[in-house]
């Protein structure tokens, strides 16, 4: 089998959009999901949730898709939800955002060389997408992960997410296995970190707390930081 350092991946071909289609219906359980989730709440976002960030970040962070709540009520990736309170404190802790908070989309929260998105763009019922509608979006993954440059990390935050990114990247999940803390070479000195996803089950569980994910944050800033001084920066 041979190393994944030395795969030339083949991206798959992008969804029409690239990165972010507004109007995306492809899917249409998604679709009508949203379309009934809008008649109940007229004030939420209630589309395909963009990715937050600066695009050709060296740091993507890849969540599984939006929360009811949260980014399908603000329009914007772990926003408003649970989840995105650790995560957005510990990518301030390591020097990614700008701020510890991020609770509305107008909260003047800015990402530092870092993106979020998920493999998933549009509210899925019960919070859980199928296979085919994980597929069906990977194109728009494919495409922002496109951008990032050599010696980027990308931290998938549970088994989905993982697979997605690795799809994305034309890479077969099977030969990756998912772990928490778990870190996988993609080539071009780019890696794949893998967390637990910071869900208020997660977290409350105690599957996954704030030092957890915090130290494989570390991971991946440690790892810019050295392929940053691989290439002279």
């Amino acid at each position: 089998m041979p190393d994944a350092t030395q795969t030339t991946a083949i991206l798959p071909d992008p969804a029409p959009g690239a990165e972010y289609d507004q109007d995306c219906a492809r899917c249409a359980r998604l679709a009508s999901f949203l379309a009934e989730v809008r008649g109940r709440n007229p004030g939420y976002f209630c589309r395909p949730v963009p990715p937050f960030g600066p695009a050709g970040a060296r740091l993507v962070v890849v969540g599984l898709a939006p929360g009811m709540h949260g980014a399908n009520a603000s329009g914007r990736p772990f926003t408003g939800d649970h989840a995105g309170i650790l995560l957005y404190a510990t990518l301030h802790a390591h020097g990614f955002a700008t701020q510890a908070e991020g609770a509305r989309r107008d909260d003047g929260l800015a990402l530092l060389d870092c993106r979020v998105t998920n493999a998933v763009k549009c509210l899925p019922p019960d919070n859980k997408p199928s296979p085919a509608e994980v597929r069906a979006c990977n194109g728009y993954l494919a495409a922002d992960l496109a951008r990032l440059p050599d010696g980027g990390a990308v931290l998938a935050l549970g088994r989905i997410a993982h697979d997605a990114a690795l799809r994305a990247f034309g890479q077969k999940p099977a030969r990756f296995a998912f772990a928490h803390g778990a870190r996988h070479a993609l080539g071009r000195g780019r890696a794949l970190f893998d967390s637990y996803h910071c869900s208020r089950y997660n977290t409350n569980t105690r599957r996954l707390t704030a030092a957890m994910f915090d130290a494989v944050i570390a991971a991946a800033a440690r790892h810019l930081r050295e392929a940053g001084a691989d290439d002279g920066r």
